[in-house]
């Protein structure tokens, strides 16, 4: 019985990947390439495409890690829709992390998959504090998020969001602080209170609020 689920967790990835080649846009696909975005196949969809694309079909933890596995732009954001929330595991987490290799699929992951694993707010630390660019860029828009859905954290996550966010942005990186002040802008929504802590946090290095 396995072996024939096996078999039809494929035959629908393959019918997936057979639906790529008929949305293919060869325009936006040479276009992300001239920008610098690489993966081995980029058909050019466009993200309402493919999340119209994916609620046809049932979330599968399977067909999500057969999908991810293809070095395909459409496969991996495919992956990251198809991916039951309660099946991203720490493990999981940490292993497709260090498989994003861009910053577009870096914010897929996080919008549709990491900010709503159950161990988000641990790996959101854990990334922003990483030696790793694309990591500390993946941990500060996971922390966006999770302020998004009005987590808030305890007084040591606090000023260690803070410490994190005011070394990003002195940094050299533009993508980075972007997503470090909107991380802040984020936490400054969460209360009067936490609003003070960002501004004073801001001040110390020349900077303000949105």
């Amino acid at each position: 019985m396995e072996h024939s689920d096996n078999n039809d967790i494929k035959s629908t990835a393959n019918e997936i990947r057979r639906q790529f080649r008929l949305l293919m846009n060869g325009v936006a696909s040479q276009s992300m390439r001239d920008k610098g975005t690489a993966y081995h196949i980029n058909w050019g969809i466009q993200l309402p495409q493919l999340i119209s694309l994916a609620g046809e079909y049932e979330k599968n933890a399977q067909l999500a890690v057969m999908l991810w596995k293809d070095n395909v732009r459409e496969s991996k954001i495919m992956a990251t829709l198809l991916m039951p929330h309660e099946d991203m595991l720490p493990d999981m987490m940490d292993l497709w992390m260090q498989q994003v290799l861009n910053r577009e699929m870096a914010e897929m992951s996080v919008i549709n998959l990491f900010q709503y694993a159950e161990s988000a707010p641990l790996f959101a630390y854990k990334w922003m504090a990483s030696d790793d660019e694309l990591q500390q860029y993946v941990g500060f828009l996971l922390m966006g998020r999770l302020f998004m859905q009005k987590r808030e954290p305890n007084e040591r996550g606090v000023h260690e969001f803070i410490d994190q966010a005011l070394v990003a942005l002195q940094g050299a990186s533009l993508p980075l602080r972007k997503a470090a002040l909107t991380a802040v802008n984020r936490f400054a929504e969460l209360g009067e209170n936490h609003r003070k802590i960002a501004e004073k946090a801001m001040r110390t290095i020349g900077l303000q609020l949105f």
